[in-house]
């Protein structure tokens, strides 16, 4: 009975062991996808003020396009 006891115990070691390893393996792939999300989300706000800016620079060029082919502008 004994030894039987040991064996389970000695099983149920290796399986806290690798537990462990596994947590620690999670951890650090979770620390790597923070860090990649991160970086997504600046390259995406990035995209989003340029997108912004041509978006009002197109703006700009269609109210001197008008005013320079005599429509009215319309103001907002």
């Amino acid at each position: 009975m004994v030894g039987r006891i040991r064996v389970i115990k000695e099983e149920l070691m290796l399986t806290l062991s690798s537990l462990r390893d596994k947590i620690k393996t999670l951890e650090t792939e979770r620390a790597n996808l923070m860090d990649e999300i991160e970086e997504l989300r600046k390259v995406a706000e990035s995209r989003a003020t340029a997108l912004e800016q041509e978006v009002s620079t197109l703006r700009e060029e269609v109210r001197s396009l008008k005013d320079l082919l005599g429509y009215a502008v319309e103001e907002k």
